[in-house]
């Protein structure tokens, strides 16, 4: 016989079935959100394996200096070039969940076979040395170094915003006691993730320089990478889906596409013949790009590729009009770039004891991380106003000077160290002078870091149309990584010089100079970019505008390290 519930019994019943959904809701986005920061903590150890890759370049393949910096700059100009790539394609077809997948095997793949590439475990020999690195050492490490780009790459793209994704909830917009319930769960799932990854931070920049072994060295990276890619798989049929919802970079192919099947057709001088016109006013420059927009005969359909809206149109034209801006920052990049090459081969040689401690090279990543955050957020105070983004970019422009000329200086000191005891035709020899002289030019290279990225950012957030703001840190990074391969070019232009500043060994060069020629290349770039800012029209910012803080380019995946 069937008894219907009081009422009070029945709310109740209600309430605990409510109750046991919202605890399983929330332990099931702690689970997801675990499986997916796991793939971070990964990302950090690997960071600092990675941050002495020339280092192992010099001392195991017995490269010289600039044959191993040619190769880090150029992984690290094809790394944050690929991440501009891979946004195209998970919002265009992948996805986020699909690009985690896709990128953490390519990682873990390319970590393993960095590993393998040492000499004791498929060498010829077992020793660290030159003659152990054989035709299989030298074809697994060329194969490994793109997939790991290729892991980096795609964490930088999609690991943030999928972790947002599953961390969301339908209370997320709601105010009162909702939200703040929302952002209390947050809160208790973040603080032992932030843990874990300090613990993490320490093991890599403390721990992993004192394991001698470089196949361990990197082995260690690798086994980890491919245990959180295991855990995030365990989840991958139970993660909320980000469905590809189209680039907007496409728009700018689009409207090129558009102009170029009415190159025939004349300028339109009638805002009549232009398509979905009331969404933004036809602006005169770049005109024959305004064919784009001519409205197709009557009884065409319209399609994408072959008429786009005047907005559209005028989105391309403040991209097409940014560049001569965009193009300055590259000599940014090279600057940057010498802090993971040429200042840690330095740092490798030189006295590295603070009293009985001896400091691990790594030591100076977190250094730089943190002191590239402290000067970002000193930008961000005053980020939101109109002209601070060109204040801020001449700034590090400023600073990078400061920089090289410091790096010139320190090290005409440390070659004439070299020189008084000796040591020019012993390259492996450690120089009687501490390390910590180069803490002045790692500080300034930080801050040439930190005011960049937030300033070249908030440049482009001003600037740019609001859908193209998601791809805001892809293009900084980028516009930086040409300048890391474009420091390639630097070093051989300037190596022509004779006699040649670039020798086999550190001992033997003259980074001093070089290290002018870029304080003297900063400073034009600096005038030519003041020239090039003043006369560029800027866009009000939008109201309450705010950066986000961000350091950028010494992190693992864009200026090995």
């Amino acid at each position: 016989m069937y008894t219907q519930l009081p009422p009070c019994f029945s709310d109740m019943y209600i309430i605990i079935n409510l109750q046991i959904s919202f605890v399983v809701g929330k332990v099931a986005m702690a689970a997801s959100f675990v499986r997916i920061s796991a793939l971070a903590w990964a990302d950090v150890l690997a960071a600092f394996a990675m941050y002495v890759m020339m280092n192992y370049l010099t001392n195991v393949w017995n490269l010289d200096t600039t044959h191993a910096a040619g190769i880090i700059n150029i992984w690290n100009g094809i790394t944050p070039a690929l991440a501009i790539v891979f946004a195209v394609l998970v919002d265009t077809f992948m996805g986020d969940r699909y690009m985690l997948a896709f990128s953490s095997i390519a990682y873990s793949i390319g970590l393993g076979l960095l590993s393998m590439s040492t000499p004791p475990v498929l060498g010829p020999c077992h020793d660290y040395n030159e003659q152990c690195i054989g035709h299989t050492q030298k074809v697994l490490f060329y194969i490994a170094l793109p997939l790991i780009s290729v892991g980096m790459a795609g964490h930088v793209v999609s690991l943030p915003p999928f972790v947002d994704l599953q961390t969301k909830s339908e209370n997320e917009n709601e105010n009162g006691r909702g939200a703040e319930t929302e952002e209390g769960t947050k809160m208790l799932i973040q603080i032992p993730c932030l843990i874990i990854l300090m613990v993490v931070m320490i093991a890599g920049g403390v721990g992993l320089s004192y394991i001698k072994p470089w196949s361990l060295r990197f082995g260690i990276p690798a086994i980890f990478s491919v245990v959180t890619t295991l855990l995030f798989f365990t989840g991958f049929l139970s993660y909320k889906p980000s469905k590809p919802e189209g680039s907007p970079l496409t728009t700018t192919l689009r409207v090129f596409v558009a102009a170029a099947r009415k190159i025939s057709q004349p300028i339109p001088d009638n805002p009549e013949k232009l398509y979905k016109k009331e969404d933004a006013r036809s602006t005169n420059s770049l005109r024959f790009l305004n064919k784009a927009a001519i409205k197709l005969p009557q009884g065409q359909e319209p399609t994408k590729w072959k008429v786009c809206s005047v907005q559209e149109v005028e989105d391309t034209k403040i991209g097409i009009r940014m560049l001569p801006v965009w193009l300055t920052f590259i000599v940014i990049g090279i600057v940057l770039s010498i802090g993971n090459t040429y200042f840690l081969e330095q740092a490798d040689h030189m006295d590295r004891k603070l009293g009985n401690i001896k400091v691990s090279i790594p030591i100076f990543l977190m250094f730089f991380k943190a002191t590239s955050s402290t000067f970002a957020h000193l930008y961000s105070l005053f980020a939101a106003k109109k002209f601070a983004p060109p204040i801020g970019i001449a700034t590090s422009m400023i600073f990078a000077i400061l920089c090289c000329v410091t790096a010139s200086k320190v090290e005409t000191r440390r070659l004439h160290r070299v020189r008084d005891d000796g040591l020019v035709d012993n390259p492996d020899a450690s120089i009687p002078m501490s390390i910590f002289a180069l803490l002045l030019q790692f500080m300034l290279l930080a801050a040439v870091d930190g005011i960049a990225n937030m300033s070249i950012s908030g440049f482009f957030r001003h600037q740019t149309p609001e859908p193209m703001h998601k791809y805001l840190p892809h293009f900084t990074k980028g516009v930086f990584g040409l300048g890391s391969m474009a420091s390639v070019l630097s070093v051989y232009v300037v190596g022509n010089h004779k006699p040649n500043w670039f020798q086999d060994t550190l001992n033997k060069s003259r980074l001093d100079r070089y290290y002018m020629v870029l304080a003297v290349l900063s400073a034009a770039n600096l005038v030519v970019f003041l020239i090039v800012a003043y006369f560029y029209k800027y866009k009000e910012p939008p109201v309450g505008d705010s950066a986000e803080v961000e350091s950028g380019e010494m992190d693992a995946g864009f200026e090995e390290k």
